[in-house]
């Protein structure tokens, strides 16, 4: 595969960055996504939605007086908020120049887990999804004392219940084990001294704040330092460990580059990371431009979501709403704002189960036919209507155009499998010169169909699933 294109995949989400990358070369590219603004407004579908606790109070009152049906109804509207939230975040992804800041904010929402499932209330998942994004290229530390301190967070993590006398731990346990040290580099008594420090700490109007009946004050022994810590202080204490950097950085190298980085790039990386004082900016620049010019390609499998915006970008498909690719990505595992559990979406072969595979098949399949909808219903019905005039009910399609060079069949392969491929082996060239025969014509009036018939198939190789 080209390297633009293959690191346009990896620093977005198609291959709409390339020719960018190629013209400006990786530094300059990487020096503009940095510099790219972050738009602090909040979006229209949340207008209406309680967002001081004041708010939730009247709205909790007001529920007090509503029948079952009245409330479920609610529950419902406030789940279309949450929806319409994942389209929003997918729209931002697909249109920005540069979208390095969205895959780094996917990326911390996947490494800070807090779900619409368990939070139930969209303005602080939306609050903590900002939050994300605002530090993106900031410092790590300052990110996780904010997070450790947000009210989606809290309540996820079930904070809001623990208290002096009545401690509950979950949160203190996946600050060490998944957000920084990892399992191994603490002890159970750092968990039960860390849920005392995070005692008494809740909800609040701008993140979270301590109850002073709620706290517990005693004195901790915390990761071998004593004292009376809060959160700040915990964080700040963790950060001083020998193995801080480490379980952030392989994160970083397996969502940009490597499934399986090697323990030896983990710890160079890594170091360089404690040594610029946990800021990401520098990490991800000398990861990415130390890594441009290796030959990487093909070692990681692509996630459902640049599956999705690959063939979308490369089909110049424009959709009429985004709802149907978050349908997709539940589907297929990745359900935006709701992981599974706290350790989130796993990654790697995960993402390509034959039940995945098929999905994926078939939305190549309907995105090549001109349709945008998958789901089971129209997959079946595609099959049955090859006819682009068709004016059977439900048959609707959009307008998709595939760029390809005009020349020899062998030069169309080549070229194609050259954007989209890492390798092509003889029987797979033996198979596309199949559909596009030595005698193609590139001025014929079907050739833009032969040629897509082309591309469909390339799409479907196993090849096409890695990046």
């Amino acid at each position: 595969m080209n390297s633009n294109s293959l690191w346009s995949l990896r620093l977005g989400f198609s291959n709409k960055q390339a020719a960018a990358i190629e013209k400006m070369g990786i530094n300059k590219f990487l020096d503009a996504s940095f510099k790219t603004n972050f738009d602090n407004s909040i979006p229209d579908f949340l207008k209406d939605s309680p967002k001081t606790l004041a708010d939730f109070r009247e709205l909790r009152q007001k529920s007090r007086a509503l029948n079952q049906d009245q409330k479920q109804e609610f529950q419902k509207q406030e789940g279309l908020i949450s929806i319409e939230m994942k389209s929003w975040w997918i729209n931002k992804m697909m249109t920005e120049s540069y979208p390095l800041r969205e895959k780094m904010t996917l990326f911390l929402h996947n490494h800070f887990v807090s779900t619409y499932q368990k939070v139930k209330i969209n303005y602080w998942i939306f609050e903590h999804n900002q939050l994300l994004r605002k530090h993106a290229f900031g410092n790590f530390r300052e990110l996780t004392k904010a997070m450790v301190k947000s009210n989606a967070m809290l309540r996820y993590l079930d904070n809001v219940d623990n208290r002096k006398g009545k401690i509950n731990e979950n949160l203190s346990r996946e600050l060490l084990e998944l957000f920084t040290l990892g399992i191994g580099n603490y002890s159970e008594e750092d968990i039960k001294n860390g849920a005392k420090a995070l005692a008494g700490l809740g909800v609040g109007d701008h993140g979270g704040v301590y109850r002073d009946k709620l706290t517990d004050d005693s004195e901790i022994t915390y990761l071998g330092q004593k004292g009376h810590f809060k959160s700040d202080e915990i964080v700040a204490i963790i950060f001083e460990q020998k193995n801080s950097p480490y379980l952030f950085t392989k994160k970083i190298l397996q969502w940009f580059i490597y499934d399986n980085p090697s323990p030896e790039l983990v710890r160079y990386y890594g170091d360089y990371f404690r040594k610029k004082d946990f800021e990401i900016k520098p990490l991800l620049e000398k990861i990415f431009t130390e890594e441009f010019d290796r030959n990487t390609g093909g070692s990681k499998i692509k996630n459902p979501l640049e599956y999705n915006l690959q063939l979308i970008s490369e089909l110049h498909i424009t959709p009429k709403t985004t709802r149907p690719i978050v349908a997709f990505l539940k589907s297929q595992g990745m359900d935006l704002l709701n992981q599974p559990n706290v350790k989130g979406w796993e990654g790697g072969k995960s993402w390509l189960t034959s039940q995945i595979y098929l999905q994926r098949n078939n939305l190549a399949d309907l995105y090549c036919s001109g349709r945008e909808n998958f789901n089971q219903k129209a997959a079946a019905n595609m099959m049955m209507d090859e006819n682009p005039n068709s004016n059977r009910p439900g048959a609707r399609k959009t307008t998709i155009h595939l760029d390809w060079n005009k020349g020899t069949n062998k030069q169309i392969i080549s070229d194609l499998s050259d954007r989209l491929l890492f390798q092509v082996d003889s029987d797979a060239q033996k198979d596309f010169e199949t559909i596009l025969k030595y005698d193609f014509d590139a001025q014929a009036q079907n050739a833009d169909q032969a040629v897509l018939r082309l591309f469909n198939a390339i799409i479907k190789e196993p090849e096409f699933q890695l990046i």
